[in-house]
């Protein structure tokens, strides 16, 4: 893992250095326009898979540039152009604006509604390290994660976990959830485990064109030392589990007790980086993509092992479809089952 570690820090010191275009601040439209261009051509690394023809967008957008046109309207038409990408990873931020793009969950069914969910936490309920959870009925685990940039420590997993020691099953709900560290995704996910495993792989730019790009290289997932939970689970998605969200499912799905329930992720399997533009502005685009223990991209999402939608009756009176689905399939899957603890740190079937 220090390997790794090292390998990727390298790799973002290099890249760092390889984004800077203007030395000087520029705020001519002209300048700032092929800039943004030149760094995605140079840096972004869907293009191919994505069949996207980058040099058509800039004769598509350059011919919109005027020398007497507003930062506004310059801001808007390159965020247009960053766009044509269709990637949830790729902004452009100035003071005034963040471009964005939101088609990837758009079009799809929210699954998720704040306030039938709230109806189930109740007031009742523990809060540790930004993970809600409770108790459910016929003895049911319920964890909401809601942010991966609200940290989680091994001391919040330990007391989430031994709070569910009796628990035959458990749900662990990350709809809604747009992402952020993926450190806390690997430290959840390895409570899971029990040897290590590959789980990924990820490719880094290794030039300026746009097939410049490395051979996979593995991801390894080590278990945790602390209490690891083997008995049933099943992991709750929808449209806008997003980043390391879809990372967090993507790494769930291998391990043979757990169940991925719902609807489609986000996807947004790109690692992404930041640069900078001569007039300030910086721009955020996925660079190295992280692919599943297939070699596959989930760039568009990692589909359910049992897909439910939830059902328009059910939401006008407060019932989460998805959660139900849940406690149902894991009150079959442990039928009979007696919870029990082989050690101190390790709760199995």
């Amino acid at each position: 893992m220090k390997k790794i570690i090292t390998f990727f820090i390298s790799v973002i010191f290099l890249f760092v250095l390889s984004c800077s275009v203007e030395d000087e601040y520029s705020s001519d439209a002209r300048t700032n326009f092929e800039a943004l261009w030149k760094i995605i051509d140079e840096h972004y690394c869907f293009f191919d898979y994505k069949d996207i023809d980058w040099d058509a967008m800039h004769e598509k957008y350059s011919v919109q540039v005027t020398d007497s046109m507003d930062k506004y309207h310059l801001f808007q038409l390159m965020g247009k152009m960053l766009a044509e990408l269709k990637d949830g990873h790729t902004n452009l931020i100035s003071s005034f604006n963040v471009s964005r793009f939101w088609d990837w969950s758009t079009d799809y069914p929210d699954n998720f509604n704040t306030v039938v969910h709230n109806k189930y936490l109740g007031k009742d309920y523990n809060i540790a390290g930004g993970m809600e959870y409770l108790i459910l009925r016929d003895s049911i685990g319920y964890v909401y994660y809601g942010d991966f940039s609200n940290g989680v420590s091994e001391s919040n997993l330990n007391e989430m976990f031994l709070h569910f020691k009796d628990c035959k099953a458990l749900i662990f709900d990350v709809r809604n959830n747009g992402g952020g560290a993926l450190s806390n995704s690997e430290r959840i996910a390895s409570r899971f485990l029990e040897e290590k495993r590959l789980v990924g792989y990820i490719i880094h730019k290794t030039g300026p064109g746009h097939n410049d790009l490395s051979e996979p290289y593995p991801i390894e997932l080590q278990p945790t030392k602390y209490i690891k939970w083997l008995r049933p689970v099943a992991v709750l998605t929808n449209r806008s589990s997003y980043s390391a969200t879809n990372d967090f499912v993507n790494k769930m799905k291998l391990f043979p007790q757990v169940t991925l329930i719902g609807d489609k992720t986000g996807g947004g399997c790109g690692l992404p980086f930041h640069s900078e533009l001569p007039n300030g502005w910086s721009v955020r685009f996925s660079s190295s993509p992280i692919l599943d223990a297939n070699k596959e991209y989930t760039e568009y999402g990692v589909d359910p092992d049992v897909k439910v939608d939830i059902e328009d009756n059910d939401q006008l009176n407060n019932i989460d479809t998805i959660i139900e689905e849940a406690i149902e399939y894991l009150k079959k899957k442990t039928e009979g089952s007696k919870p029990e603890i082989s050690s101190a740190k390790y709760f199995n079937e």
